[in-house]
């Protein structure tokens, strides 16, 4: 169905774009985003997409849209793809290899985390410009005070633990720096060495109990 904001008459009309050229969001130059939006394609719809590359154990950070539903389609590698279902209060985590999907409804508090380098995965929205709010900004804009007096945390404490985050938009995590310095401690406590990455061996969960 031809989109009603669209007179294809005009000479301005694009009917292709290179989806590479567009970049969202760099981590490093194997961890990076690019998206395509009505903006780049003006006869794209009311659709949306961001093109995901992600090395091993890199996280799509903890985020919600509040405008638009999400399919992610695995193209290469593998990940799992976790969300909350709010009705139910539970996380399901759900492995997709390539060919594989997982859908996330609108508005649910979701994240992805690759199994293995070289993954790719292609995130479509039911939105022309999908919103964003990441768990980072949750975190760095609310008042240390405000969080501290909510969940009874010590402020001071709690600002040292979240220094790190430098109040910045993560998306893709954790941080080099981070990586760098956990390796350069050899700490064999750390999340890495102690199975902070469970979801490649568990099935999804979903809400009527089956697999």
């Amino acid at each position: 169905m031809p989109t009603s904001y669209m007179d294809y008459t005009k000479p301005n009309i694009s009917y292709f774009s290179d989806v590479n050229r567009n970049r969202l969001n760099t981590r490093n130059a194997d961890n990076y985003i690019n998206r395509l939006g009505r903006d780049v394609l003006n006869t794209l719809g009311e659709v949306s997409l961001l093109d995901i590359y992600l090395s091993s154990k890199k996280v799509v950070e903890p985020h919600y849209h509040q405008n638009a539903a999400e399919l992610v389609y695995c193209i290469s590698g593998s990940a799992v793809v976790s969300l909350i279902n709010p009705f139910i209060n539970k996380v399901s985590n759900i492995p997709i290899k390539p060919g594989q999907v997982a859908n996330i409804p609108q508005g649910w508090w979701h994240w992805e985390i690759a199994s293995e380098d070289r993954t790719h995965l292609l995130a479509i929205f039911d939105a022309p410009y999908p919103e964003y709010i990441f768990g980072s900004d949750i975190l760095t804009k609310t008042p240390v005070e405000v969080l501290a007096h909510t969940y009874c945390l010590d402020p001071v404490q709690l600002k040292k633990i979240l220094a790190p985050l430098k109040n910045e938009t993560i998306v893709i995590g954790p941080t080099d720096e981070c990586v760098q310095t956990q390796h350069s401690r050899n700490n064999e406590t750390s999340y890495y060495n102690h199975g902070y990455y469970p979801y490649s061996t568990q099935q999804p969960y979903y809400s009527n109990g089956r697999y």
